[in-house]
């Protein structure tokens, strides 16, 4: 299978990427994990703003984000089952 040509003659080569393969039943662990490293994430930048000007910033926010998220993370990951029966609990189908 030929690649794309570049402007400057040479072809670009098709890469397969693969995947880790974990299985779908795992899907909400892997959503927990996903999701509380990004909130932590954003949460430490938002509380570690004040330090933009010092220049301490980066290493406060990815200290901050370690610790936050490796505490937030078992949270996140219990706590979903029991969010998601409340979420039923409260809705109805359409």
């Amino acid at each position: 299978m030929p690649g794309t040509p570049l402007a400057s003659g040479q072809e670009t080569v098709p890469v397969e990427v693969q995947m880790l393969g974990i299985p779908r039943c795992y899907s909400h662990f892997v959503y927990g994990f996903i999701q509380s490293g990004l909130t932590c994430a954003i949460a430490a930048a938002i509380a570690s703003f004040p330090l933009m000007a010092s220049g301490h910033f980066a290493a406060h926010w990815l200290q901050s984000w370690l610790f936050s998220w490796l505490l937030m993370m078992p949270v996140v990951l219990f706590a979903a089952p029991v969010i998601r029966r409340m979420t039923h609990a409260v809705t109805r189908e359409e």
